[in-house]
């Protein structure tokens, strides 16, 4: 149900965004970042999944201090829109 409604909202935004846009990025990879933290819930020992995760969430990460440096208005907006927690580095 929530990964329908996201998926719905990327590709509502999607032909109003461009797909190069930090916060187009940031949405993708939330969404792929749900669909393998539930699928790690299923397979705790499948450490090739868990190790992409790691890299997913760094990646995001990275990409989230990049945004809250370049437009602070438009990452509050992300950070609620996606229901993630504020990173703790800033």
């Amino acid at each position: 149900m929530v990964k329908k409604s996201l998926i719905s909202v990327i590709l509502q935004e999607e032909k109003d965004e461009n797909r190069g846009s930090v916060a187009f990025q940031i949405k993708s990879l939330t969404d792929r970042i749900r669909k393998l933290s539930s699928h790690l819930e299923l397979h705790r020992k499948d450490y090739s999944s868990q190790r992409g995760l790691w890299k997913i969430l760094g990646k995001r990460q990275r990409m989230l201090s990049y945004l809250s440096k370049k437009n602070r208005i438009c990452y509050k907006e992300l950070i609620n829109q996606l229901n993630i927690r504020e990173s703790k580095t800033h």
